[in-house]
């Protein structure tokens, strides 16, 4: 009895890749906003009525697709969080957890920069609460290390949506580089991206000493307090 059962869901869980596989296809050429749902079925080669054994909408197919593309960074940032190394490989390290994210996930994050601002609502609150979560996270590693003593929770949570948005912006550039270099060759592609990551790091340094600086200035009753060193011993890295 149970052989036919989990035949069964294989066979759903294939369709299922099927159909998300499908619609990434489309998406290359057009927004979800646009995609209709006889176009992934007609792509997959099963019934429309096949569509809503697995999803809801054409929507939910979508918020799926940001589960998919964003999930899995959560572990990830714990990484590019670590105490292990100093502030430069800890820049390093962020920045090729994007790369390879990119490499490993490139339609699906074509998918969210083009549906982060886009015409579908419910795809663009899944991506808002992604990012909100890394934000949280980024700021709750902050909040741990000691230099951030004196520095209250909005602007915590502030410096993590610098460093969140910043990511999302290499990503993008990741995403681009390809596709704006001539097809002269590996090479010329492989400097394009050393010179993204290159300008990645350069940026997360700049934040970095921005931070450095913050507690410098009379805060908002006067007081003031001693810099607070970059992402440091529990973040991304210091200036340095």
């Amino acid at each position: 009895m149970s052989h036919p059962l989990g035949t069964r869901q294989a066979q759903k869980q294939r369709t299922r890749r099927a159909l998300l596989d499908a619609a990434l296809d489309l998406l290359e050429e057009q927004s979800l906003g646009s995609l209709g749902l006889r176009e992934v079925t007609r792509a997959v080669g099963v019934a429309p009525t096949a569509f809503y054994r697995h999803f809801r909408s054409v929507e939910d197919l979508g918020v799926a697709l940001v589960g998919e593309a964003l999930e899995s960074l959560h572990p990830l940032i714990g990484t590019a969080l670590s105490t292990t190394g100093d502030a430069e490989e800890r820049i390093a390290r962020a920045v090729e957890l994007i790369a390879g994210h990119v490499d490993r996930y490139p339609a699906h994050m074509r998918f969210i920069v083009r549906e982060r601002h886009g015409g579908v609502r419910a795809v663009r609150e899944a991506i808002r609460d992604q990012l909100a979560r890394f934000t949280e996270e980024v700021a709750e590693t902050l909040a741990e290390d000691p230099v951030s003593a004196g520095w209250s929770e909005d602007d915590l949570l502030m410096l993590a949506q610098l460093y969140v948005d910043q990511m999302i912006a290499t990503g993008c550039l990741f995403l681009e580089a390809p596709a704006s270099v001539p097809a002269t060759g590996p090479g010329e592609r492989a400097r394009t991206r050393e010179h993204v990551a290159s300008m990645a790091a350069r940026r997360l340094r700049l934040i970095s000493i921005g931070r450095l600086h913050w507690l410098d200035r009379p805060a908002d009753g006067g007081t003031s307090g001693r810099g607070a060193a970059g992402i440091g011993t529990a973040g991304i890295g210091t200036a340095g």
